[in-house]
């Protein structure tokens, strides 16, 4: 794209996701984002009412008598988009590539930070960290994020999420709430290490996937090629086995992604590029409220 098509495009984005921001997410986005990024605040004398889980125990014993801690919420949150960059995102056979889906939901939930008043960097990845944007605000600093999305050149085409997770858990000290933006196109397993950020962190995963990721189409012989790895081969579409088989895969593969996602303790979604991401953000929020 040259630098009109950018600006143009851009200008296009940020029209829509700054009105969804707006409009739809503003309530939603506070009620399930504020308020996890807890401070200490002092000690108090157990109320009736209070959360039994809030008992500091150590001051409890020293006086015989209850004592709960205080939190008030932080003032601002930090809010880190892990985006994934690989070949696999370069695809859409509906209405839009994965990677289109992945760039207009980042930049929705870029211009909800803002409008909060918190934060916002990215982490781009691929099977290594392509590109860090540390967090800041403003709509200088989202418009310059959504440019990059729109018109990055990875360095590679292959998928690592543990190095993203990983990177996460070691330059950003504070608590901040990630959100993971990727299909999850691949194999090698990565539970430990989302399991040590969510601990840290606040993780949401968001996954962008097409129907032909999940499904064959009946057309005969097709030719299809893995976009991380360049490999190609011939596929008989019009065998029923052929079909299934595709089928089973991509469902073994969304069990073992909803295992990892569960025992990691993190919210998750996942969106097709034929659907409506509106909804699925605001099922999402709705959820963590």
């Amino acid at each position: 794209m040259n630098t009109n098509e950018i600006l143009s495009k851009v200008r296009k984005i940020e029209i829509k996701t700054r009105g969804l921001s707006s409009n739809i997410f503003a309530g939603q986005y506070h009620s399930a984002f504020k308020g996890r990024g807890m401070a200490f605040s002092e000690v108090r004398e157990y109320q009736f009412g209070d959360d039994i889980r809030d008992i500091d125990w150590n001051v409890t014993a020293r006086f015989h008598r209850p004592y709960v801690k205080v939190f008030e919420e932080e003032r601002e949150l930090t809010v880190m988009l892990m985006v994934d960059v690989s070949g696999s995102l370069a695809f859409g056979s509906q209405k839009q590539e994965k990677r289109e889906m992945v760039t207009e939901i980042a930049a929705t939930i870029a211009f909800s930070a803002i409008q909060n008043n918190d934060k916002i960097g990215v982490i781009f990845f691929s099977d290594h960290i392509e590109k860090f944007i540390p967090p800041k605000k403003g709509k200088k600093h989202i418009l310059y994020i959504i440019r990059t999305l729109l018109d990055f050149h990875p360095e590679s085409n292959r998928t690592d999420i543990s190095q993203a997770v990983e990177t996460l858990t070691r330059m950003q000290k504070r608590r901040c709430t990630a959100f993971l933006l990727s299909d999850f196109y691949q194999q090698k397993p990565f539970l430990k290490e989302l399991q040590i950020c969510n601990r840290k962190h606040d993780i949401v995963a968001i996954q962008v996937y097409d129907l032909r990721d999940r499904e064959l189409p009946n057309i005969g012989l097709m030719r299809v090629r893995d976009a991380e790895t360049g490999h190609e081969q011939y596929l008989d579409t019009s065998s029923s086995r052929v079909r299934d088989s595709y089928r089973r895969r991509w469902q073994e593969r969304q069990e073992r992604l909803k295992e990892t996602f569960s025992h990691s303790g993190i919210d998750s979604v996942s969106i097709s590029t034929a659907d409506d991401y509106v909804k699925h953000l605001m099922m999402l929020f709705k959820q963590r409220s």
